[in-house]
């Protein structure tokens, strides 16, 4: 009698294990079928608050013999990803400040309205030394690829390519900064009325130490230029159209670009600049 309710007891425990791990199945399967739905139901994640559309700040240049360096950039409206940047190069006597007092902000908005890829802006300032290292021991080169372009990338900007865009003086310093910094880093290059003379002796005072340092810092027959893209615009009446001419003549490739009527002055760099702009961005982008 005591083995027979045993074999009860047995399949009645048996059972009622059946039925609760069955209920227990039922229940894992609800609670996983319930936190499917709390997880389709949950809001999406907060996306990135668009960065500022306009940034100013400053640096102690040690390669500018420690000048406060003034700097701007600026963004297209609602940008939130990194994006790349084109960096701007004054001309003499002149700043960051002054280049985007253009209307670069203004014509990089309405640009990628209209649908050109969204890119960034930057200027600094870089003083008279035409953009490469004077006997004085400024070097406007060195800061501008070793402090600046870092800076870049420290507030948010993609410095894995960049884009040179400069007038006068910071024509031939996008040239010759570009060159430096070289095929794999720069996407493109323009330079706008570009302080250009065919020897040493034709220079402007002041923009070169010498022959030797003319020499050292040339652009003319520059190999890592010529592998880079390039464009280049000049007004017909602007004093460098001659030089400018020349140094297009002996290009393996011709620049895009060209010659239009205007002088060396806003007005004319002005009117080249949405043109520029939309040139470069799918070379900065791609």
């Amino acid at each position: 009698m005591m083995a027979r309710m045993s074999a009860i007891d047995r399949r009645a425990v048996l059972q009622f294990g059946l039925r609760a791990g069955v209920a227990a199945a039922a229940g894992v399967a609800g609670v996983s079928a319930l936190g499917t739905a709390l997880a389709a139901a949950a809001p999406p994640a907060p996306l990135a608050p668009p960065a500022p559309t306009y940034q100013t700040g400053s640096f102690i240049s040690a390669a500018r013999g420690g000048a406060a360096t003034n700097w701007v950039i600026a963004r297209p409206p609602g940008q939130s990803a990194p994006l790349r940047p084109v960096i701007l190069l004054h001309g003499k006597d002149s700043s960051a400040s002054t280049v985007m007092s253009m209307g670069a902000e203004q014509f990089l908005a309405d640009a990628v309205h209209a649908g050109v890829p969204p890119f960034a802006l930057a200027a600094v300032d870089g003083g008279n030394g035409y953009w490469h290292r004077r006997a004085s021991g400024d070097d406007a080169g060195a800061m501008v690829l070793d402090e600046f372009v870092p800076l870049l990338g420290e507030q948010g900007l993609d410095v894995s390519r960049v884009g040179f865009l400069g007038w006068s003086m910071g024509g031939y310093g996008a040239m010759l900064l570009g060159s430096r910094l070289g095929t794999g880093r720069t996407a493109a290059v323009c330079a706008v009325s570009p302080a250009l003379w065919t020897a040493p002796g034709a220079a402007a005072p002041g923009a070169f130490d010498g022959p030797d340092d003319y020499a050292a810092n040339s652009v003319w027959g520059s190999p890592a230029l010529d592998a880079i893209p390039l464009r280049i615009d000049c007004g017909y009446d602007d004093p460098f159209y001659s030089a400018t001419h020349q140094f297009i003549a002996q290009l393996p490739t011709p620049p895009a670009g060209g010659f239009s009527p205007g002088g060396h002055n806003a007005a004319f760099w002005s009117s080249q600049l949405t043109p520029e702009l939309v040139w470069m961005a799918p070379l900065l982008t791609a």
